[in-house]
């Protein structure tokens, strides 16, 4: 006699309420102020200090679920909207709710981890990437150079001109003596510049430009940047990434 397999139940939707309530109750008030020391806008009114892998099992145990986010988003909490970004779903993402989103951000972690967990993964990422360049608010022009990085450490089949692309703006922004600018705009280059030879040699010119135009934010994003675009372990690298392509191409 055979028996027949039962079908498996759905997996029960994690509401939100009872996501914010385990929040609260993993919350350590030493974590915010760990937190707080590291530059992240949080205190014990928008937030709870819940560690990052804690936040990312929780968000596992959700799964992609992206109306979800957008609840948690809406909380204003400052780890709800970590996991917000981790459960959305990039296919279902519009560019309003990136709009939307992006204006909320005001702390340097949400605004990468947004980039990172969900936005580079948008048909909208270059796109938004251009678009906020060019934006006035510290946070919305911080996500526009960590998109260029995200994308260029993970869009492996893109062409080098989406990355050459990149430069005009990461020039353009050079200027910007905001911390939280400044530093995503070296990122940026240094991601971009490390994908390939001839977009190192690109990057490289361009780091070489920007040192140039003389203004403080620009001399150190050029600096360091040019450390690593021409250290041996990069070039090292880039090396024998041309090797094996050659190698590839010989077979």
């Amino acid at each position: 006699m055979t028996t027949r397999t039962s079908r498996a139940e759905p997996r029960p939707r994690l509401a939100k309420d009872e996501i914010v309530e385990r929040l609260r109750a993993l919350g350590d008030p030493r974590n915010v102020e760990g937190m707080r020391r590291f530059g992240i806008n949080i205190d014990s009114h928008t937030g709870f200090g819940v560690a990052l892998p804690v936040l990312r099992k929780i968000a596992k145990e959700a799964g992609r679920d992206h109306a979800l986010a957008l609840e948690l988003w809406d909380t204003g909490i400052h780890d709800a909207r970590h996991i917000a970004g981790m459960v959305a779903d990039p296919a279902k993402t519009t560019k309003r709710e990136m709009e939307r989103w992006v204006r909320d951000l005001n702390s340097w972690d949400i605004c990468d981890g947004t980039c990172f967990d969900l936005w580079r993964h948008t048909p909208y990422a270059y796109d938004k990437a251009h678009a906020w360049a060019g934006r006035k608010r510290e946070f919305e022009r911080r996500a526009a150079f960590a998109l260029m990085a995200g994308l260029a450490v993970s869009d492996k089949e893109a062409p080098d001109e989406k990355f050459l692309a990149f430069l005009p703006p990461i020039e353009a922004a050079s200027g910007d003596d905001r911390n939280y600018v400044r530093k995503a705009v070296n990122w940026a280059l240094r991601q971009v510049g490390k994908r390939n030879a001839a977009l190192n040699r690109a990057a490289i010119a361009s780091a070489d430009r920007i040192a140039a135009t003389g203004t403080r934010s620009g001399r150190w994003i050029a600096a360091d940047a040019l450390r690593e675009l021409r250290s041996e372990a990069v070039q090292g690298r880039l090396r024998g990434a041309r090797r094996g392509s050659a190698v590839k191409r010989v077979r």
